[in-house]
């Protein structure tokens, strides 16, 4: 597996497709099917306070893009690093394609010096949240309502100590 930096020009139409094959947790979180708007929002959104500049924008690779993620630094605190999307392929889930992608952004977190790693994980999503959690994260932040797309719902933030 390979990781690297996407870029919102080149890698747009690929990242699209991958949102497309990744449908399931689109609608999960959304409530609704995915459209060029998920890319933009992944491409674009960033934790309060954070330097947009500072966001970075993951993609992993197995033959073909197989997950995204997106790390910020400086929230919910000033050493805190946060995941604001991570997500795997349907096809590759259960492959420890996860655990190779999350070391990977405990790793950048750990060289700029944070502290602790945080998440939101939606209610509706127990299965993520038993992956976070069997990752060593814990409960942080209970029962927050989120708005995601036409979807409201409950998320709670999860944080590790790095």
């Amino acid at each position: 597996m390979q990781i690297r930096l996407l870029d919102p020009y080149s890698d747009r139409a690929m990242v699209d497709a991958f949102f497309r094959t990744a449908a399931d947790y689109i609608r999960l979180e959304r409530g609704e099917d995915s459209g060029s708007e998920v890319t933009e929002e992944f491409f674009t959104d960033t934790p309060p306070g954070c330097d947009p500049s500072a966001n970075l924008k993951f993609g992993l690779f197995d033959s073909e893009m197989i997950g995204v993620a997106d790390l910020a630094f400086g929230y919910p605190g000033p050493t805190d690093g946060y995941i604001g999307l991570m997500i795997i392929s349907p096809a590759a889930r259960g492959r420890g394609a996860g655990p190779v992608l999350l070391r990977y952004l405990e790793h950048l977190a750990r060289a700029r010096h944070m502290q602790g790693l945080y998440l939101g994980v939606l209610d509706a999503n127990p299965k993520g949240r038993a992956f976070w959690e069997r990752e060593g994260f814990t409960l942080a932040l209970a029962n927050r309502p989120v708005t995601i797309g036409t979807k409201t719902q409950i998320a709670h933030r999860l944080g590790k100590a790095l």
